[in-house]
């Protein structure tokens, strides 16, 4: 699945980024480029991090203590 269609980014990749090391959206960024162009998928970004262990986005932490369900991974949804 992609993640950033501006540069043609998938999910896969971003979680290599993570895996090397990253842990914000502007370290995935220097390694792929993703999320350096429109900024839409700043957020999918966000919530691998969150996911992969790495710092979560504000967002992901407001919503887990207002009881909210957490964003759904769609190829896990998928897979399951």
């Amino acid at each position: 699945m992609y993640v950033c269609m501006c540069h043609a980014v998938t999910e896969q990749h971003v979680r290599d980024e993570i895996a090397a090391g990253a842990t914000t959206p502007r370290q995935v960024a220097s390694g792929c480029k993703a999320g350096t162009d429109c900024g839409s998928c700043v957020r999918r970004i966000q919530a691998l991090l969150g996911h992969e262990g790495a710092r979560p986005c504000p967002t992901a932490r407001l919503a887990a203590r207002l009881g909210l369900p957490e964003p759904v991974d769609q190829a896990e949804a998928e897979a399951a």
